[in-house]
């Protein structure tokens, strides 16, 4: 460690994120521009090289945490890039999308605030491409084995990345009109900007990644028979796309909407393919059903598209800035977190009531609302008590004539014929069942991501893509080389 004493010497100090009034002005990622790389080097001298590093456990992917902190320390970049992309394809994605679960396995973080790990993340990749330390590494020989991808996210792209680095000739397909999936259409860009994405993609298609947009798999497009037929191996990374619903009265009323039918609108106006969203918030009284991160995208979405009000409903209790004694170090708890999204509904005061918040906790959604029309004007809303049952006399009706829907994800779809094409069997929770190999009931077809885990995060989507090029490898090859760091059936720090 560059300072024995650099976490007694030295506070906690995160990326700034710039003023509320200009960012939501526009679509540009909200942290200032080049404030991290002065500050990150104090920071990461912060991290106590422990004996146990509890962050390897709390990391999906294992990342070196303490030797890239070490190395960011000492000035060293390109050793300090050499470690993160030993362990991440993509710390870029995971370095401005990751919850961090690292953090809350510092060791430090039992009774300080953590090192700042997941900025340290951001500003190597940052640092490493603006270097040019970021280059294409394709394979020295090919090994005459053909595998497809299916499903262009964060899953797919690891595990393409890492079998056409390892000789295999690799083909992803993508239903969409664009490389990406989540990332493309479903993450905001103030989260992470597309061109992020974009010199990714453009590293692997020089690696020889081939990539098939257009392509609903399963479908007439590429029936599944063929699909099998053609490839030597199948990686399903189809994401979990089956939305959840919510079965109160009302729910047909025009003008209620799922995320992920809002959110990628939004993403091609970004794109140039339209001018304004089918579905804009522009002056509507806006609720967002849902309390997680696609909520967040939601409320920070509708506020740059000019709405005249948001209000975001969790039916979680309010949590409190202190880890719970029911969840110690260092697993995830529960505490209360602030996103730029929801830093940016408060300073604004967006609610549509003079008595609530931009975020209404321990709310349940009991119906809604029509107008003569037939149009939503109204959520019905009640407090909720600590087994989220509604509390009598507590019903209130918040003004709302757009509402979305962000109550996460079930499975992957049903509908596109993979399942039935290809003969696959699903586990209890009607996602791809699959064994510790990552191989499902169907030889030479594997599964991985959120369409065989569950809906999950991005560094348990890339941990997995890479897990299961490995698995792909040694089905191919016999054996493998490659990384595999983490087991299907692993669960870490309560994420």
């Amino acid at each position: 460690m560059a300072d024995p004493k650099g976490f007694l010497r030295t506070g906690r100090e995160e990326w700034p994120r710039r003023p509320v009034e200009e960012r939501v002005r526009d679509w540009d990622e909200v942290y200032v521009p080049g404030a991290l790389l002065p500050l990150i080097r104090r920071q990461a001298d912060r991290c106590m090289d422990c004996g146990v590093p509890f962050c390897h456990q709390a990391c999906p992917l294992g990342n070196l945490i303490p030797e890239w902190n070490d190395l960011v320390a000492r000035d060293d970049w390109r050793a300090a890039s050499e470690r993160l992309h030993a362990t991440n394809n993509f710390p870029e994605f995971t370095g401005r999308l990751c919850p961090a679960p690292c953090e809350t396995g510092c060791v430090l973080a039992i009774d300080q605030p953590a090192v700042t790990i997941k900025n340290v993340e951001a500003a190597i990749a940052d640092r490493a491409w603006a270097d040019g330390r970021v280059p294409p590494r394709p394979p020295e020989r090919l090994s005459g084995r053909r595998v497809a991808v299916v499903g262009s996210g964060p899953a797919g792209l690891a595990a393409a990345q890492q079998l056409t680095r390892a000789g295999h000739t690799v083909a992803v397909f993508e239903r969409e009109d664009r490389i990406g999936g989540l990332l493309r259409y479903g993450i905001p860009a103030f989260k992470m900007d597309k061109a992020q994405l974009e010199r990714r993609l453009g590293q692997m298609r020089e690696e020889g990644t081939k990539f098939r947009t257009g392509v609903a798999v399963g479908g007439r497009d590429l029936p599944a028979e063929e699909l099998r037929s053609r490839y030597d191996a199948v990686v399903l990374a189809t994401g979990a796309t089956r939305w959840r619903e919510l079965p109160v009265p009302g729910r047909h009323l025009t003008g209620i909407h799922q995320a992920m039918e809002y959110l990628p609108w939004a993403n091609r106006v970004r794109e140039g393919d339209l001018e304004v969203s089918p579905l804009s918030a522009a002056g509507r009284d806006v609720v967002v059903i849902g309390g997680g991160d696609t909520g967040a995208d939601c409320l920070g979405t509708a506020l740059r598209e000019g709405a005249a009000s948001v209000t975001q409903l969790d039916i979680h209790a309010l949590p409190g800035p202190d880890r719970p004694a029911e969840e110690p170090w260092p697993t995830y708890p529960r505490v209360y977190r602030l996103s730029a999204a929801h830093e940016e509904g408060e300073e604004l005061h967006t609610a549509p009531v003079s008595d609530a918040d931009a975020r209404l906790f321990a709310a349940s959604t009991l119906g809604f609302v029509p107008d003569a029309g037939g149009r939503v004007c109204g959520v019905r809303v009640a407090d909720v008590d600590a087994r989220r049952r509604p509390l009598a006399g507590s019903g209130r009706t918040l003004r709302a004539d757009l509402v979305l829907l962000a109550l996460g994800f079930s499975g992957p779809a049903r509908d596109d014929g993979l399942v039935e094409g290809l003969g696959l069997a699903l586990d209890e929770r009607g996602t791809f069942a699959r064994d510790r190999a990552f191989a499902t009931n169907v030889p030479g077809v594997f599964a991985a991501g959120d369409a065989a885990r569950g809906q999950s995060l991005v560094v348990w989507a890339i941990a997995e893509g890479r897990a299961v090029a490995a698995a792909v490898d040694r089905f191919l090859l016999g054996s493998s080389t490659l990384p595999a760091p983490i087991d299907p059936q692993d669960r870490a720090m309560g994420v």
